[in-house]
């Protein structure tokens, strides 16, 4: 899989992209990523790649013609163009999925007051955002998306098990994990985890990750894969504190 971000701070990836399982991978060559300077797509001596905006209002826009240029430039047959913007479809497990299922995704990083609102249709684009607030660009958004969606290509993960009981596989966040020692300063691991019974072990996990759903992230539940046992479960708490 390919990735390719498209930014006017092209600096701020290579430390990233260089370190733990993406370094890896990108390595091996099983996920391949091109940082790309929007201003080699810029216009006259100074490379400008924005202006001031119609209707007048302060800051400077991202203009359309550098970024289409740029996008059409690296952009490959069946790729994911998207737009990392504060006003997009929110970025979740289901999307990074959707995306590794991409030959090739194109991040555009936007900065200033935003992006020329006819990119999106001229370019084929999504407009995407990784959470509800404002950064002063899109280049972190850019390397969340490439790190979730990158974990999800078969090889990127020396063990495939991880991917099946994590927060979000199935609608549920991840149930509480704990190592050695099995007592820390007066708080002790769950008996249930020593003691050695993996039906046990399982039944408290897919209750704890219920638990810790309705607890933290309720409105997961809505579209989560839930038997008719763990509904059960759920009307029980209802109206207590999942804590309890």
């Amino acid at each position: 899989m390919r990735f390719d971000v498209i930014t006017i701070f092209p600096e701020v990836f290579a430390p990233f992209l260089s370190a733990s399982l993406l370094g890896k991978a990108v390595q091996a060559g099983i996920v391949e990523v091109g940082v790309h300077n929007l201003r080699d797509w810029g216009v006259g001596p100074h490379r400008k790649v924005d202006d001031e905006p119609f209707g007048g209002g302060a800051g400077m826009v991202m203009a359309a013609g550098p970024i289409l240029e740029a996008v059409a430039a690296v952009r490959r047959e069946g790729a994911r163009v998207v737009l990392l913007a504060a006003a997009g479809r929110r970025f979740d497990q289901q999307l990074a999925s959707e995306l590794a299922g991409a030959p090739q995704v194109v991040l555009v990083c936007g900065r200033y007051e935003g992006i020329d609102d006819r990119v999106t249709g001229l370019a084929g684009a999504e407009s995407v955002s990784v959470a509800d607030v404002v950064l002063a660009g899109g280049e972190v958004p850019a390397l969340l998306v490439v790190e979730a969606v990158a974990r999800l290509v078969p090889g990127v993960l020396g063990n495939l098990e991880s991917l099946t009981e994590e927060s979000f596989t199935g609608g549920l966040l991840e149930y509480p994990q704990y190592t050695r020692p099995a007592e820390l300063a007066g708080a002790r691991v769950p008996e249930v985890l020593l003691s050695g019974d993996h039906g046990r072990v399982a039944d408290w996990r897919r209750r704890e990750r219920l638990r810790r759903t309705l607890a933290l992230r309720p409105e997961l539940l809505a579209g989560a894969d839930l038997t008719e046992a763990d509904r059960a479960q759920l009307a029980a708490w209802e109206g207590e504190s999942p804590g309890e």
